[in-house]
């Protein structure tokens, strides 16, 4: 692990060093350099270059390689390193088996999943360890965009589970925020969750927005003492139980579902950062955003 650690911030100073025309450090260099500094990052990806191993992590705790699946494009289009993988929603998806994972199975009950996306639309999975399907099931977190299911749809949606499985009376797993603003499609955004053992939290460029209790869609007739449904909180969503370590592979743009994988992603994903802690607001305002463009 150290020397995992040490080419790491080999690559890290690497990418650090790139000054503007003029000398001066980017607004991009200045936000990179926060994430890949941070204490709880355990990893980050740009996607500015793929080996013949595949995505390597800018930064992080372990050379988590993600590895192609499907139809990947390597696209000159990104607000990072300007590049991005281009995802076409019906097979193409990035994976690390979870015996690869390392850190990535998080043990802290604390995470924060943040990503760069131009979304084109439809539900997709963005990024985390989240399989629907293997031995009842083996969730444990992950960002998703566009869950209509229980009031998500066509918002930045942060998963959680601890048992793995569907969230018990329902057929699917309820448990997750959903922000309050909708995702725009066709441009560049920062969508990310937080979770601190007690609240998952959406964010949407930096920016949470509190929902106020509702009806949740489809809960209707599962519960005798609430036949009409469950009143639920969206964003903060409250989840006291914690993350389970249920041994699902890390993949990016697609889960395992029941059929097998499924809710592909559509559109380009320009950069993802791991952390195991939940990053306060102030930090969300200015990582979870999409950087500046100098002029």
């Amino acid at each position: 692990m150290a020397i995992c650690r040490f080419f790491l911030g080999i690559i890290a100073s690497i990418h650090l060093a790139t000054p503007t025309a003029f000398g001066q450090t980017s607004a991009i260099d200045l936000q990179v350099a926060e994430i890949v500094k941070h204490a709880n990052l355990v990893a980050f990806w740009d996607f500015a270059e793929c080996t013949d191993s595949g995505w390597m992590p800018t930064a992080g705790k372990g050379l988590f390689c993600l590895n192609n699946k499907g139809n990947i494009a390597h696209v000159k289009d990104g607000p990072l390193s300007g590049s991005s993988v281009g995802l076409d929603g019906r097979s193409s998806y990035l994976s690390l088996p979870h015996d690869l994972s390392g850190d990535l199975d998080i043990q802290t009950n604390r995470v924060t999943v943040i990503a760069w996306v131009k979304w084109e639309g439809g539900t997709g999975f963005v990024a985390g360890k989240w399989n629907e399907h293997d031995g009842g099931g083996r969730r444990q977190y992950g960002l998703f965009v566009s869950l209509p299911y229980y009031n998500g749809g066509d918002q930045v949606c942060g998963h959680i589970s601890q048992m793995g499985g569907p969230t018990d009376p329902f057929p699917y797993s309820i448990d997750y925020s959903a922000s309050k603003q909708r995702v725009p499609k066709s441009k560049w955004v920062c969508v990310a969750f937080t979770y601190d053992g007690m609240y998952i939290k959406s964010y949407l460029n930096g920016a949470f927005e509190a929902r106020e209790p509702e009806l949740i869609e489809r809960t209707a007739g599962f519960l005798k003492d609430k036949p009409e449904g469950i009143i639920q909180q969206k964003n903060p969503y409250f989840y006291p139980y914690g993350i389970g370590s249920n041994r699902s592979d890390f993949t990016v743009g697609a889960v395992e579902l029941k059929r097998g994988m499924g809710n592909f992603f559509k559109g380009k994903i320009g950069g993802i950062a791991v952390f195991d802690d939940a990053l306060s607001p102030a930090e969300m305002a200015r990582l979870a955003v999409v950087p500046p463009v100098s002029k």
